[in-house]
């Protein structure tokens, strides 16, 4: 972590989860109407170990060799396991079930204690169990919501009053075209990530005062695991319906996350970014 030549830019005493501690904003310029540029952002991103939450988190290692980044996994850790080993001091794993509040709980705690701040939250973590609804079981509704939408809603809450005792952040949370343009047997997934696109908005009112941006990014056919299914003709077809003739990068999509993270991106909140080749 790089200091030297940074300013102090704000000293404040908070009482967060039960803790007292010093925060320090240190700044290396600050541009009217923004937030200042930090010599040290914390980030957290779920679903890490996913090809477009690795694309993510080494967005954000790339932007500065200041930045530290937490990657939020519950299992299958191995990619982000290796991208912690590449990456030593600057990026951490933490354990994390995004549906489960008091995991929020635990892995903000964990963070806090090593860097008492955290500046930036991805809600990336996402699951598909794609059916019919006449065929769809009630658990499987539930567990789609619980990753998709009760994660966001959890993620924000455990993030908040760190957030407000800095009087800043970024929050991005990671929907999906399906928001937009709801498919046929994706009811499950298409409602919650539209749950995700409103809360987005509502939250980005509630906040927008004391520095805290709120934002969603739905991204449309990626090249990630996602898309492993698609095979010959019907990879074919599908590129078809993209204006632009091809599937994104992972790349394509983490650049517009962290340009909502930016300082750059401070009047930006409530927004909804495609990030779909022009289908929508």
């Amino acid at each position: 972590m790089r200091w030297s030549g940074a300013r102090i830019a704000q000293s404040a005493r908070f009482n967060l989860m039960g803790e007292r501690f010093s925060h320090f904003a240190f700044v290396r310029g600050v541009v009217p109407g923004q937030h200042p540029v930090m010599s040290m952002r914390v980030i957290l991103i779920t679903g890490a170990n996913g090809g477009l939450g690795q694309a993510i988190a080494r967005a954000f290692l790339k932007e500065s060799a200041d930045n530290v980044v937490w990657l939020g996994v519950r299992k299958r850790r191995e990619k982000a396991e290796q991208l912690v080993q590449e990456n030593v001091e600057r990026s951490f794993c933490v354990a994390l079930d995004v549906a489960a509040a008091q995991s929020w709980s635990l892995a903000i705690k964990e963070i806090l204690a090593r860097h008492r701040r955290l500046d930036v939250l991805v809600n990336n973590a996402g699951s598909h169990e794609d059916a019919l609804l006449a065929a769809m079981t009630a658990d499987s509704w539930q567990r789609v919501l619980g990753t998709n939408l009760d994660g966001v809603f959890h993620g924000c809450q455990a993030v908040l009053p760190t957030m407000i005792g800095q009087r800043g952040g970024r929050i991005v949370n990671i929907s999906s075209l399906s928001a937009l343009r709801a498919p046929a047997g994706q009811a499950n997934y298409a409602a919650a990530k539209a749950g995700a696109v409103a809360l987005t908005q509502s939250l980005a009112k509630e906040v927008a005062r004391i520095g805290i941006t709120v934002n969603a990014v739905c991204p449309g056919f990626v090249e990630t695991e996602a898309l492993t299914k698609l095979a010959g003709e019907e990879r074919a077809t599908v590129q078809k319906r993209i204006p632009m003739r091809r599937f994104g990068r992972p790349e394509e999509v983490a650049a517009a996350v962290r340009f909502l993270a930016s300082a750059e991106a401070s009047y930006i909140t409530g927004s909804t970014l495609k990030v779909d080749g022009g289908i929508l």
